[in-house]
């Protein structure tokens, strides 16, 4: 598929590039982080959130709301899932890596999702980013064979567990984790999501 940079025009849609905070620091605090074959995410790290740009991104990127900065290192080609949160989601490439994304407006009254509809995006290493709430991502793709490293900002308890309760509204359905709701792709066989992803398992090799 075709990617752009986060700095084209197309991006403006789902997010925009963050300057005026110096987050070497977190950086430099990555690499203590692993990289593993398989991606993993860790919503939460301590040596990340005790950097002194932490305060900085709550202040000017959250308004001061209570925030966790964690990670999610690996190696990764597919799109396999899309989620969306209730807030923005502010990540910092490590690496250089790509996101996949789309808008939570194209989802369907019946929870499906058309994946031609997604676009991809270069975000270079050391580049900060907003990613809106209404816009669909998920884990972010390799563009080395060495894997990536991303910095994950998101309001304090995102993405943690959550007790299941009775379904008041439809996208009920789709609430995987807290303030995260997800749709997959049947391909990528996500035990307790929704399948509803159609087309193309998008990949970015």
């Amino acid at each position: 598929m075709q990617i752009l940079k986060v700095t084209d025009e197309a991006f403006r849609p789902y997010g925009k590039v963050i300057t005026g905070i110096d987050v070497s620091d977190i950086i430099t605090a990555m690499e203590e982080t692993p990289c593993p074959e398989n991606v993993v995410y860790e919503p939460s790290i301590s040596s990340l959130e005790a950097c002194k740009s932490a305060d900085e991104i709550a202040y000017s990127l959250y308004g001061g709301m209570p925030i966790q900065i964690g990670y999610c290192n690996g190696n990764n080609y597919l799109l396999n899932a899309v989620e969306y949160h209730r807030d923005s989601e502010v990540n910092i490439a490590v690496t250089d890596m790509i996101l996949i994304l789309g808008k939570e407006q194209d989802i369907t009254c019946d929870h499906t999702y058309d994946s031609s509809k997604m676009e991809a995006f270069l975000v270079p290493a050391g580049t900060m980013i907003e990613v809106y709430a209404t816009t669909l991502h998920y884990a972010p793709c390799n563009v080395a064979a060495s894997g990536f490293k991303a910095v994950v900002v998101l309001p304090k308890g995102t993405n943690t567990e959550i007790e299941r309760g009775a379904c008041h509204t439809p996208e009920d359905e789709l609430l995987f984790a807290r303030n995260k709701w997800l749709l997959s792709h049947p391909d990528a066989k996500i035990e307790g999501s929704v399948a509803g992803i159609k087309g193309e398992n998008l990949s970015v090799r």
